[in-house]
């Protein structure tokens, strides 16, 4: 199956870039009458056909459309923060697209090493990942936000907080509930500090475990990642 990225997909004949239309006549060695797949990025599946396989200006029909696809009855937005080694965070967005997930935080705590991200290139990271694994909706790259301002902003759904520091804490698969929103806050490799996850309590976050083994930021980030979801089959 060949799947293209159109975000700006509203008719029913789309002209593809020079950039995707090369790689769909001259690499792919796509010609007319040939079909391929189209996702907007915010639910749309689109089947279409080459009308005209032009390398610089491809045109399609499309035959037909599918709204909402792959939508699942619950979002789950992760705060991460973002990894010293940034390749490291890349390879979090893209399996964590593969998997499922529809809000990505990049978290500033007390402990992070890297303040900075390119959300230009994180995206990328994620259109592609997203045409691998055949998903209409492309996850929302939040900006940059502080422990703080994540912890006391609204969140309609389950939150919780993982973190390794001494004190109480259930396991995620355990208190996940089924096709209900989710939020969980992941720390830099320094982990929370104890302050902060006090503060996270006290603004009702449920302090959860990942299991026994200690977890890489970008590991305890997908880790959650699949756990809601496995929770949500």
């Amino acid at each position: 199956m060949h799947l293209f990225y159109t975000p700006d997909l509203h008719d029913d004949t789309y002209r593809l870039n020079e950039e995707e239309s090369k790689h769909c006549v001259r690499v792919l060695r796509l010609v007319e009458g040939n079909t391929l797949y189209l996702v907007n990025g915010k639910g749309l599946f689109c089947e279409a056909v080459i009308i005209a396989a032009h390398p610089k200006a491809c045109m399609l029909k499309v035959v037909d459309k599918k709204q909402g696809y792959g939508k699942r009855d619950y979002r789950l937005t992760i705060a991460v923060s973002p990894t010293k080694n940034i390749d490291r965070y890349e390879w979090f967005l893209e399996k964590a697209t593969e998997i499922g997930i529809d809000d990505i935080i990049p978290l500033i705590s007390r402990y992070s090493e890297r303040k900075e991200i390119k959300p230009e290139r994180l995206v990328k990271v994620m259109i592609s990942a997203i045409k691998q694994s055949i998903k209409a909706f492309l996850p929302n790259l939040q900006p940059l936000q502080s422990f703080r301002m994540v912890v006391k902003s609204p969140f309609e759904g389950q939150r919780f907080i993982a973190h390794c520091n001494e004190g109480e804490k259930v396991l995620l698969r355990d208190v996940v509930e089924k096709g209900k929103d989710v939020l969980v806050l992941i720390g830099p490799e320094g982990d929370f500090s104890n302050e902060e996850v006090e503060s996270a309590i006290m603004e009702g976050f449920i302090p959860v475990s990942l299991g026994d083994s200690r977890l890489r930021t970008e590991t305890a980030a997908l880790v959650a990642c699949h756990t809601v979801n496995l929770m949500n089959q």
